[in-house]
């Protein structure tokens, strides 16, 4: 089964929009991060935003190694609409989001990862389809943007890795853990973000 990989650069106070804004360095370590995670992926799923955005930018780029891969992964767009760039590699996703993830995550290939595009990273955390999420964190407070963790249920995870840049960034790694709402203690299913009554069938 393929994995869902959420990957975010994010301000201490966990602002996800605009990112250049905080994000002042990029040191060797935090670039051999980014190459870690894109080497198992082969396919990225976009927002209408970040697609019409990127498509403009990264097929001239020269900013390796994400100009290559992001060049050349199957790129997937969460639109309605038909796409308005011409981008090699780029299909709109048909049906809803989030079943077209799980169908994704069925089929053969490596990781899919999902880069910038919070409201498609918030959907999906939201559905319970990420199995990991990979933060940058940046030593700065933004104080204002959009959060990439607000409006979320209760999300268990598990820390998989954490190191910190020599530039002051946190390099954080989590496995998203799913709980079996059918076997907690009664009274605390909510809390897991389990729906009321879960024990009951």
């Amino acid at each position: 089964m393929r994995k869902i990989v959420v990957y975010e650069l994010l301000s201490l106070d966990g602002v996800a929009e605009a990112p250049d804004t905080f994000f002042t360095d990029w040191d060797d370590a935090m670039g051999a991060n980014l190459a870690a995670v894109i080497e198992t992926q082969d396919a990225v799923i976009l927002g209408r935003r970040s697609y019409t955005e990127w498509a403009d930018f990264w097929p001239s780029s020269q900013i390796q190694p994400f100009a290559t891969f992001i060049n050349g992964a199957t790129k997937y767009v969460a639109t309605s609409t038909p796409l308005d760039r011409d981008w090699a590699n780029a299909t709109v996703l048909d049906g809803g989001l989030v079943e077209s993830v799980r169908d994704l995550k069925q089929q053969d290939g490596g990781d899919v990862g999902v880069h910038a595009s919070i409201s498609v990273a918030q959907a999906l955390l939201a559905a319970g389809v990420v199995d990991e999420l990979r933060l940058v964190i940046a030593p700065k407070i933004a104080g204002r943007g959009r959060r990439l963790l607000d409006g979320l249920p209760s999300i268990q995870l598990e820390s998989i890795r954490s190191n910190l840049s020599p530039a002051g960034y946190l390099l954080v790694d989590y496995r998203v853990i799913r709980l079996d709402c059918q076997v907690l203690p009664t009274g605390v299913e909510e809390y897991f973000g389990c729906p009321f009554g879960s024990q009951d069938g």
